[in-house]
């Protein structure tokens, strides 16, 4: 049985008809008749979440694991503002979410009533769609209804670019389920825009083979990995391609390649012709260099067709998804490769033979006990496993030494780059393909601002937790002329005594801890290879200022053996 409350049925409906399968779901009286419907319905999986902060990126984590949108329900007042940062994150990286909040009626907001604020457009600009769905009483607010909802959905499922926020005011009594079934509501079909290859070829790629040091950066893709990485081997015979581990499960080592390059070789090394395809790169000093150089013309890619200038020098976008663009250069270059071997080869093999050895290099310099160490041999020991394996990387300093280790596609909340909820999006991650064991790599601000990611019933033993606690925010020792500031160390830092044991014995999650070499190589063999029902967390205790000189000293032999 069902909800009497008909446009909460008719959006049951609709999600049905659109196919949505998942449904991320937080307590709430408001939003009780919504969370009935979805756990009836029977086509929706629902997963409980409590903290709705944490439940917008179990939500996004799962989106991005099936590559579907994920709805996630809360109920009305400041419940649906938790929700914000994950909205954001899903925005910046171009992944939908569908929110759903119940509401109290509209003569009740602004009224001193319990739980009220005003909740339509909440997310102003970082939703594409925010409809208020009516209460109906007549055939036209019913249609009104239906075509309110129709709209928010289309908009997400159409390229799930961006979420959706679907308002639903519910008026009193809530709790009675006397519906035998769903009305039966169409969905209006639309139809996903596709690259116009001709164009495209034309207007960008037939440049790209003219220039004399044409170059392909690719930034975050979230999607297609081992198409991707088939069609950068192609393209990096002819284009010197870059790329970092959360665009491709190639190791380019880019960010160090140009660490290395000694200034007078600049000109050399800048390109002439520059396509960007992807999202986010993590490397500021891959921004720099291209800011810094003289390229005659640069091309963005993106699947919104906004201009997004990383580098201040775009001359034109290309409106479509990353992976349509990357497959069009692999196979134009494939078309044309008989009649002209030339193709820039010589300046992709430049940059292939630079990021090789910077690559050698990286891997024979062994780290002291650190957080690079760490990181070190988590992703040696992860070529042992002969298991189907995931790895999210938490933002900071976790994620720049992924760029230095990863060989594999990176998951990382690269978005807007916050730190809350890169613990919850890798659960959520686990939650939705239990089939692969999901490893998470987090610093101990980001793991303890997030800690109630392990506050729910949904986890089981495929997540596993690499915790970097160097009891602060690492990340700003490495910062140039902050410790200058007398707010440096009791106000910047977030220096703190808190480990993670606690946590894990409240939330039955299996401990483990390292403190020097060899506990740390025991930690990773026990946490890489128990069979556990329940989540494993290492927690790996370094020095922060320890830390800092074991990169530094990284850098410098980089430099010098690039000499």
């Amino acid at each position: 049985m069902f909800v009497n409350k008909e446009n909460v049925n008719i959006l049951t409906s609709l999600l049905i008809e659109h196919g949505v399968k998942r449904a991320v779901v937080c307590p709430g009286s408001r939003n009780a008749p919504i969370v009935h419907n979805l756990n009836e319905c029977g086509s929706i999986e629902c997963y409980p979440v409590t903290d709705e902060r944490s439940a917008g990126f179990y939500a996004l984590g799962m989106s991005l694991a099936c590559d579907d949108p994920v709805a996630v329900c809360v109920t009305s007042g400041t419940a649906l503002l938790n929700l914000a940062p994950a909205v954001a994150e899903a925005t910046y990286q171009h992944h939908g979410l569908i929110v759903i909040s119940a509401d109290r009626p509209a003569a009740w907001i602004g009224q001193l009533d319990g739980q009220t604020l005003h909740q339509p457009d909440a997310f102003g600009c970082f939703v594409c769609k925010s409809v208020n769905l009516p209460e109906p009483h007549d055939e036209v607010e019913r249609w009104h209804c239906k075509r309110l909802a129709n709209e928010a959905l289309m908009a997400v499922m159409v390229d799930g670019r961006m979420s959706v926020h679907i308002n639903v005011p519910i008026s009193e009594p809530l709790f009675e389920f006397n519906v035998p079934k769903l009305p039966i509501v169409s969905k209006v079909h639309n139809i996903k825009p596709v690259l116009d290859a001709r164009a495209f070829k034309c207007c960008v790629l037939s440049r790209m083979i003219e220039a004399k040091r044409p170059m392909l950066v690719v930034g975050q893709i979230n999607s297609c990995h081992d198409r991707i990485e088939e069609a950068l081997k192609t393209i990096g015979k002819h284009v010197a391609v870059l790329s970092e581990p959360l665009s491709s499960g190639t190791q380019r080592l880019s960010d160090l390649a140009i660490a290395s390059i000694d200034i007078d070789n600049v000109p050399d090394y800048s390109p002439d012709f520059l396509l960007y395809v992807g999202e986010t790169i993590v490397s500021k000093r891959l921004k720099r260099f291209f800011r810094d150089a003289n390229i005659a013309e640069a091309w963005g890619v993106s699947s919104d067709g906004e201009v997004h200038d990383t580098f201040m020098c775009q001359t034109g976008v290309v409106k479509c998804s990353p992976v349509e663009a990357l497959l069009a250069l692999s196979s134009y270059l494939e078309e044309i490769e008989d009649v002209n071997t030339r193709l820039g080869s010589d300046y992709a093999k430049k940059w292939n033979k630079l990021m090789d050895k910077v690559c050698e290099q990286a891997w024979c310099y062994e780290p002291r006990y650190s957080q690079m160490a760490a990181v070190r041999e988590f992703e040696l020991s992860l070529g042992d496993m002969d298991y189907d394996w995931k790895v999210h990387y938490a933002n900071s300093n976790a994620i720049r030494l992924a760029c230095i280790y990863a060989s594999h596609h990176v998951w990382c909340n690269r978005g807007v780059n916050g730190i809350e909820g890169s613990l919850s999006t890798a659960a959520g991650f686990s939650v939705a393909i239990r089939q692969a064991v999901v490893f998470c790599v987090i610093g101990d601000l980001s793991f303890f601002y997030d800690q109630n990611a392990l506050w729910n019933t949904n986890l089981q033993g495929n997540l596993r937790i690499i915790l970097l606690n160097n009891s602060c925010g690492g990340i700003f020792y490495s910062l140039k002329g902050l410790r200058d500031s007398a707010a440096f160390d009791e106000l910047v830092t977030a220096h703190h005594t808190s480990d993670a044991k606690g946590i894990c014995t409240q939330n039955d999650i299996g401990y483990l801890s390292a403190r020097n070499m060899e506990e740390l190589r025991l930690g990773l063999a026990t946490l890489m290879t128990t069979a556990s029902k329940r989540p494993m967390l290492l927690e790996v205790f370094t020095d922060a200022e320890e830390d800092k000189r074991v990169i530094s000293d990284f850098m410098k032999y980089i430099g010098n053996e690039g000499k």
